[in-house]
């Protein structure tokens, strides 16, 4: 009798570890946060209102398009990308708040194309993105400080630094510019002083200087730049700072008939936020500007003729624009960082897969990407071009010439970079 009893209860517990075995291999073979068998949840802040929305505030609705696109056509290994914006109207305080709703609220597995140093400064220190392991990529702003691994070790910036844009522009100064009476506008806190190191670092002196306190920009302070450039006799001003500042100094310049040679850096050079601020295309005419991407009016450029058809069918046809431009390119490096990862989707295998594969994905760039296991670092280089009477930027008569370097003390060079061609129909494979 006891042995029957016993034979009939190792009976039961054989049942049971059976059927537990065929539960287990009926679920997903993790339970990642933000990723389901038919899902991948990401997350997004960005100022979609307040005083930095216009351009920016283009940039989420572009990612999604892409997004659409991808999943129509399969998603990655048969998920669909879902992305999740919030607004952060350019707040430190708000872009805290909303990234914790991101990831404790929507559970978001990864977070991708947040602007705004000073507020990814406050999210990482504040949400503790590093210490929860929670991926935060292709980052949509320059400070140098975000390619520090030991502080921001799951953060991976897009953009070269404004330190290496200053290096990079100061190089060219010198190139094309030998001899000239040099001044210098721009933003006095990280991002400026970012650049002011970068120029220091390569060597180059300006005759007049001038910072400025973010939020005082205006008509009346761009009058003050004004005086103190014509009183110095910059024949070459560079403009480092903001989309707002960057307006109403080319407008009280061109009053005054004040006509230096202006160099615009990459974010207070964006022609469509300067239009949506009011500044007549005229104003920029003649103005010189950086970027690591193509023109987005280039349509003889593959990946922009292929964002331009995504645009139309899965963003409305806005006008399409650099914002656009950086957030489909964002995108379709997402797509390529989620499927490098592989199928059994977890926070530290896209990490890994980043860091190891990531310097070889696709992209509209014309720079490097620079992402491993020691670097991360995206895009290290600019071209130079000339805004027209559309406000579009078109190379100078060399052509494209894209310069590099690197986010330390190495030399500026004049890359060989060859692109690699798209994906086919734009749909990485990984291969």
């Amino acid at each position: 009798m006891i042995g029957k009893n016993r034979r009939k209860r190792t009976w039961f517990a054989a049942a049971v570890l059976a059927a537990g075995s065929l539960v287990a291999t009926s679920l997903p073979a993790h339970a990642e946060t933000g990723v389901s068998a038919s899902e991948i949840k990401l997350g997004i802040t960005l100022p979609l209102t307040g005083a930095a929305s216009p351009g920016y505030n283009k940039v989420g609705d572009a990612m999604n398009a892409y997004f659409k696109y991808v999943n129509d056509n399969g998603g990655v290994y048969g998920r669909k990308i879902t992305l999740i914006q919030k607004n952060d109207e350019y707040s430190p305080t708000l872009a805290v708040a909303k990234t914790n709703e991101l990831i404790l609220k929507d559970k978001v597995f990864a977070l991708v194309g947040s602007l705004g140093t000073a507020n990814h400064k406050a999210v990482a220190k504040s949400v503790g993105l590093q210490r929860r392991g929670i991926p935060d990529l292709f980052i949509n702003t320059g400070f140098s400080g975000f390619a520090d691994k030991k502080v921001y070790g799951t953060t991976f910036p897009l953009f070269p630094s404004y330190y290496m844009e200053a290096k990079i522009m100061a190089e060219f100064i010198k190139d094309n510019y030998a001899g000239k009476t040099l001044g210098l506008v721009y933003q006095n806190d990280d991002f400026g002083s970012d650049a002011v190191k970068g120029f220091a670092q390569a060597g180059l002196k300006f005759d007049v200087t001038i910072p400025y306190t973010s939020g005082t920009q205006s008509a009346s302070t761009a009058q003050t730049w004004v005086s103190q450039l014509a009183a110095g006799k910059a024949q070459v001003v560079v403009m480092f700072g903001v989309t707002s500042a960057t307006g109403p100094l080319l407008a009280v310049a061109a009053a005054a008939k004040y006509a230096p040679q202006w160099i615009l850096g990459s974010v207070g050079g964006d022609a469509t936020t300067l239009r949506a601020l009011g500044v007549p295309a005229a104003v920029l005419t003649g103005a010189q500007g950086a970027s690591f991407l193509p023109s987005p009016g280039d349509t003889s450029d593959e990946y922009v003729k292929l964002f331009q058809e995504v645009n139309a069918k899965y963003n409305n046809n806005v006008a399409f624009d650099n914002n656009v431009l950086v957030g489909m390119n964002t995108a379709m490096l997402t797509v390529q960082a989620l499927r490098a990862a592989g199928q059994n989707l977890t926070r530290r295998g896209l990490i890994r897969a980043i860091q190891s594969k990531g310097s070889k994905f696709a992209s509209a760039g014309l720079a490097p990407l620079n992402w491993s296991s020691s670097s991360q670092v995206g895009y290290n280089g600019y071209w130079f071009g000339q805004y027209d009477s559309a406000g579009n930027m078109k190379p100078l008569s060399g052509g494209v010439v894209v310069y590099t370097t690197d986010n330390a003390k190495g030399a500026v060079v004049k890359s060989n970079y060859k692109r690699p061609a798209m994906p086919a129909k734009g749909l990485p494979n990984n291969s």
